[in-house]
């Protein structure tokens, strides 16, 4: 997206670009405390935190940033959008900006990228922090969806102007209201606004079709059973896009990871009722001494 349309985005004011290793980072950095790192998932933006960072930015330092090719995040290589990558990519600049997050929250996809970035290889710490997954995409595709899905991402990524053509044809404001009502949440009028932006711009389109193209969740899931930190999932049991049973599957997998429901609410719970969502992951940090 077009930095100059900053000013007009939510928490603007905490805005930044920091130029990486790799991309050009968009950044949002409140509090003091201990380190809460924000991770969104395929598609979104910071703006899904929008109102869970300024709550807990009344206690913890929180940064929340844009994944590579998504909002107002530049991609520096269009090779690094998949899981491995992106969470190197996300290590080294928490390694140049001196983050040492504590805890790691990661939505959708984002939940994925958390785990990834908690294991030792990539934990700046010598330990691995605390990781809560909301809405966790813990899953592969099945059946023919499995073949056929990542193969159309990696051919419309690689079609000159699709992700133009995209935008332009999902970015109606009823098409976006019906889009977000698939996902079993229900947003105001601002938060459909916001994601109505993010789908009309045809860099972010491209970022997230990139993304698709190369995700490979597998080496992840077989990692699982062993994990070493503290995994908490919460979800809603509305959700349309990621079944419940994914996070229940993947916390019988890890050692000692617990789920939390939130009931009534979709896949983006946390911007459903964002003050609700805060309290069960203050508890949660709470329980965890950070």
């Amino acid at each position: 997206m077009d930095w100059s349309t900053i000013s007009d985005w939510p928490n603007a004011a905490l805005s930044r670009r920091v130029q990486g290793p790799v991309h050009r980072w968009h950044v949002q950095e409140a509090g003091e405390g201990k380190t809460i790192l924000m991770l969104h998932g395929a598609g979104g933006s910071t703006h899904s935190y929008r109102e869970l960072l300024r709550i807990l930015a009344e206690t913890h330092h929180v940064v929340a940033l844009d994944l590579p090719g998504h909002g107002f995040t530049q991609l520096g290589a269009r090779h690094r959008s998949g899981l491995d990558a992106m969470a190197q990519d996300i290590a080294a600049l928490c390694a140049q900006e001196g983050w040492d997050p504590d805890v790691i929250i990661g939505h959708s996809a984002g939940g994925a990228v958390a785990l990834r970035l908690a294991q030792p290889d990539l934990s700046p710490r010598g330990q691995s922090p605390l990781v809560i997954g909301i809405n966790a995409a813990l899953s592969e595709f099945k059946g023919l969806a499995g073949l056929l899905f990542p193969a159309m991402a990696k051919a419309l990524a690689a079609i000159p102007f699709s992700a133009r053509l995209f935008s332009g044809a999902s970015s109606n404001p009823d098409r976006i209201k019906s889009l977000i009502g698939s996902t079993g949440s229900d947003l105001d009028a601002e938060g459909l606004d916001l994601y109505r932006r993010l789908v009309a711009d045809r860099n972010h389109v491209d970022g997230t079709l990139l993304m698709m193209a190369q995700w490979q969740l597998n080496p992840l899931l077989d990692s699982l059973p062993d994990h070493q930190g503290p995994v908490h999932f919460i979800v809603g049991d509305k959700d349309k896009t990621v079944a419940p049973e994914v996070s229940e599957d993947a916390a019988r997998l890890i050692p000692g990871a617990q789920v939390h429901h939130m009931q009534g609410l979709g896949h983006l719970l946390h911007e459903e009722r964002p003050a609700e969502t805060a309290d069960l992951v203050r508890s949660i940090i709470a329980k965890h001494g950070v």
